[in-house]
């Protein structure tokens, strides 16, 4: 009798257990069919980017050449990305060549700097160049990051990928922010950009987060295009 009862009880927990992981096993399904494609659009969207803005690279590449603008082509920053990995992520140079410099030596303004969402207006950043702020109104400094998105660094759509000092800033949900790879644009663009600081930019990435998925993704990228093309929110 006991051992019928002891076999009713396991058959029990087996079927509970079944039970319990069944809901869960498409979900994951889809969240890896989700991020596999997400992977393969990557690859091939950035590929036909990079080729198709190859001659804008040359452009810009020309311009740096004398004046002003004289120096590296590219801006390096290290970034905080899937998992916590750190990588380079690449702009064009907008600054000048001793940008962090000319900002820390100013302690009023690199004041105001980090207290205004690491950030400062246009007008009063002496570190932007005149090409700089072409490049940034248009857009067209973000181009690079194409590359990227090729190397498995970045997505084409997801969080923006933050600086070492911003991680405070989504300590409450900290893990989470870290398991999705950061993008080249995301729902905080399409929300206001630069005009959105914190909190409010760590809630619409905690938004994207919680709904990714193929819908949300095409809309993010749709509405980047006429937010370049309205220049809304470059800085």
């Amino acid at each position: 009798m006991n051992n019928t009862n002891f076999q009713k009880k396991s058959l029990n927990d087996v079927k509970t257990s079944v039970i319990k992981i069944t809901p869960s096993a498409p979900a994951s399904a889809r969240k890896y069919f989700y991020l596999i494609m997400k992977r393969t659009v990557d690859i091939v969207g950035s590929s036909l980017g990079l080729l198709l803005t190859a001659p804008i690279f040359f452009i810009i590449m020309f311009l740096y050449l004398s004046g002003q603008n004289k120096g590296p082509i590219f801006f390096r920053q290290i970034r905080v990305g899937v998992n916590g990995k750190r990588f380079n992520m690449y702009k064009f140079r907008s600054m000048i060549v001793n940008a962090e410099e000319v900002l820390k030596n100013d302690p009023a303004l690199y004041k105001k700097y980090l207290k205004n969402n690491y950030k400062l207006e246009p007008e009063e950043d002496p570190r932007i160049t005149k090409l700089g702020m072409f490049l940034r109104r248009t857009s067209l400094d973000e181009l690079p990051q194409l590359l990227n998105v090729l190397k498995g660094d970045m997505s084409i759509v997801g969080p923006r990928p933050v600086i070492e000092d911003e991680l405070k800033e989504y300590t409450n949900r900290l893990t989470e922010f870290l398991t999705v790879k950061p993008g080249v644009t995301g729902y905080w663009q399409i929300c206001g950009r630069s005009d959105v600081g914190y909190p409010e930019r760590a809630e619409l990435e905690f938004f994207y987060i919680d709904n990714q998925g193929f819908k949300l993704d095409i809309k993010i990228f749709v509405l980047t295009i006429l937010i370049v093309i309205t220049k809304k929110g470059a800085y």
